[in-house]
């Protein structure tokens, strides 16, 4: 099984990269990606933890935002952890998360709901990236919801009164910054609608157009119908269609290799970078 889409402990996951590298092995995962948002912090440590016949895909999931305020996920995958371009975007794009974090936490103060950003940064690991996964531990910790899931369909939805966007490269620049440093791009989750606005065909032509590589397709938030949309606009724009989980560890209720990337379909992605960058043991 390929899957190409998890987290850990470096940005709103719960395992630790050995962790998630012990998971994959369990689970049967033959091809794991690493992609923390905005970050590769923990890549030196997947690659230490790697053993057996698993292969590991370095990447991460980069916090974008149309011209139009549109939340969009790019995947980058197989880049150059050393383009120094690179790194400035991930970096500039995760500073901006704590002024976005206290913000929210004021919105919330506002109405009642006691949270301080102390708690916040106290469920955050170590070098991770802060995001809305930690405040809702931090409510869920508090009393106010029961779980990660309850806070995004609620408090914490894209269309909340509490949601606050953060600075972030537009997808297109995103696409082109990815492909500049060597790696492939994926647009991740285009059509999960209940975590607000989407993009629509001519907005994902204009990420074709900028270098888009391939669209996650199978994805525990696209309902069927939403799938056989994607899978025919990947035809029809020539892009790779994956299949992912997004596994968070006990973070979500995505379970490694739940949805998965035929391993035609990977080896047309992986040819399209730079470098072989896949590692193995």
């Amino acid at each position: 099984m390929i899957d190409l889409h998890t987290h850990s402990t470096y940005s709103d996951g719960t395992d630790s990269p050995r962790e998630l590298i012990n998971c994959a092995l369990s689970a049967g995962i033959t091809t794991l990606a690493l992609t923390d948002h905005d970050s590769i912090a923990g890549w030196e440590e997947a690659k230490q933890a790697l053993r057996g016949d698993l292969s590991l895909v370095l990447g991460a999931e980069i916090s974008c935002l149309t011209e139009e305020g549109i939340s969009v996920h790019i995947l980058g995958l197989l880049f150059d952890g050393e383009n120094k371009q690179m790194l400035q975007m991930l970096e500039e794009t995760r500073d901006s998360r704590i002024p976005r974090m206290k913000k929210m936490i004021q919105l919330l103060n506002a109405e009642g709901i006691e949270i301080t950003m102390e708690e916040v940064l106290s469920v955050v690991s170590d070098g991770a990236t802060v995001g809305r996964p930690h405040l809702a531990d931090a409510l869920v910790a508090r009393g106010y919801i029961g779980s990660r899931n309850e806070a995004f369909d609620g408090l914490l939805n894209n269309d909340s009164k509490f949601y606050v966007s953060h600075l972030a490269p537009t997808p297109e620049v995103a696409i082109a910054q990815i492909k500049s440093a060597g790696g492939v791009s994926v647009i991740a989750h285009p059509f999960a609608s209940f975590r607000g606005a989407t993009l629509d065909e001519v907005a994902i032509e204009s990420l074709v157009k900028a270098g888009l590589n391939g669209i996650e397709v199978n994805h525990r938030d696209q309902s069927e119908s939403e799938r056989i949309v994607l899978l025919q606009l990947a035809t029809s724009m020539n892009l790779v269609v994956t299949g992912s989980s997004d596994y968070h560890g006990a973070g979500k209720l995505n379970s490694l290799g739940e949805n998965s990337t035929n391993p035609g379909q990977w080896e047309l992605l992986e040819a399209m970078a730079d470098q072989r960058r896949v590692v193995r043991a």
